[in-house]
């Protein structure tokens, strides 16, 4: 056996279509196709493999190394790879890549700005995802409406919406601007709207939302709306553990892309 042989679905969850385990149970039901014929658990494939699930062939393997990308999306864009009314996504101004493809680490409603994470690796995002690595996601809120200390507690004590409980485990005042009311909050999950949907609760609209952090990585000031920023190895790193994750091979960004990172910084400068 060749030593670039993987197991066939640490290819596919590297790939973003789901945890090892979920594509374990893919794997069984008989929804994978390799070289033509019906995947078994323990099969392993070569870069070469032609890999189909569910009839649709899986874009080409990405590299074992890792790579992770931090951009700062402006309102107006949808966190998908197409979109039928022919609205820009956060995929459009990525870094190309030689094989594999991004995948995209959660997502953000149209009109809110803020931190996105990319990665190479689908194992990791679904980790910094799952439930279960009680991430923290740091947002700044501009709210109207009467905002009291009962309010307050009220959003940190719990909510019930209509998928359930939600709450902040963090409020804190932000930036005050005029008669503009500013807040720093924080969740743990990732449920559409959530943090509009806990101030609607309250009768407060959000006018005004940006996600300032992921976990341990925070937006630069330089990363300015439209831009991007190849992470580090140690906060990959950090990421792999943050995931509970086993840190894996990690990509130095190519001089290319440095160089065309500094042509669009100095560009939007």
């Amino acid at each position: 056996m060749a030593p670039a042989d993987e197991k066939l679905h640490k290819v596919l969850a590297r790939a973003g279509l789901g945890s090892r385990r979920e594509m374990e149970r893919w794997i069984q039901s008989g929804r994978v196709i390799v070289n033509g014929r019906p995947a078994i658990l323990g099969d392993r494939v070569d870069r070469w493999a032609s890999i189909s699930v569910d009839g649709k062939l899986v874009e080409g393997q990405s590299d074992p190394r890792t790579r992770v990308i931090l951009y700062h999306k402006p309102p107006g864009e949808i966190t998908s790879r197409k979109d039928p009314d022919g609205r820009r996504t956060v995929f459009d101004r990525l870094p190309a890549l030689d094989k594999g493809r991004w995948v995209a680490v959660g997502r953000l409603d149209y009109n809110t700005s803020g931190l996105l994470l990319f990665t190479t690796d689908g194992e990791l995002a679904n980790g910094l995802m799952h439930p279960s690595a009680n991430i923290e996601r740091e947002y700044l809120v501009r709210v109207r409406g009467e905002v009291t200390g009962e309010t307050l507690r009220a959003l940190c004590e719990g909510v019930k919406l209509e998928d359930g409980m939600a709450r902040f485990t963090d409020v804190q005042p932000g930036p005050r601007k005029g008669s503009n009311q500013w807040y720093y909050v924080v969740i743990m999950e990732g449920r559409t709207r959530e943090v509009r949907r806990l101030w609607e609760s309250q009768d407060c609209e959000v006018s005004r939302l940006k996600r300032t952090r992921y976990g341990t990585i925070f937006i630069p000031p330089k990363v300015r709306k439209g831009q991007w920023l190849e992470l580090e190895k140690r906060e990959i790193g950090d990421l792999y553990r943050s995931a509970g994750l086993s840190a894996k091979p990690i990509a130095v960004m190519s001089r290319q892309d440095r160089e065309r990172m500094e042509r669009q910084f100095k560009k939007r400068g």
